[in-house]
């Protein structure tokens, strides 16, 4: 899908930093993040919501993102991850992602109105995404 932002991500035509890819999914950092480390995970075939994820296909993603929720909080010194992914209703992209999100106790977010932060720059994201794979090796 031509208009679909992520999956232009997935064919390379928009740049973002991936923090991993396997044959049927790719993960990269949100570029208006909760907190520095905030990954979005996809899978690389375009379907709008979960529902229509191929069931053939859930366990290759779901252990992708269980894989990115063990190794953030370690990455990003968090305790824990906030792992989710809105169907059709607050979705900005129309294109699966799950949200995985390094989180801390007292960080601030309640309920769901969250301001979003902004990385230092570019050198911040890419050095971030870089701690991510590092960590997934």
């Amino acid at each position: 899908m031509a208009a679909c932002k992520f999956c232009q991500i997935v064919a390379g035509e928009v740049s973002a930093h991936v923090v991993l890819e396997t044959d049927a999914v790719l993960a990269f950092l949100d570029h208006r993040p909760l907190f520095p480390g905030h990954t979005l995970v996809v899978p690389k075939q375009h379907v709008d919501t979960l529902v229509e994820l191929p069931a053939d296909q859930l366990p290759s993603f779901f252990t992708e993102v269980q894989r990115l929720a063990r190794v953030i909080p370690g990455v990003m010194d968090a305790t824990g991850t906030f792992v989710a992914a809105n169907n059709v209703v607050s979705q900005s992209v129309p294109h699966l992602h799950f949200h995985v999100v390094p989180r801390r106790p007292k960080d601030g977010l309640r309920g769901f109105f969250w301001p979003r932060t902004k990385y230092q720059g570019d050198l911040h994201m890419a050095e971030t995404a870089e701690q991510i794979r590092a960590a997934l090796r």
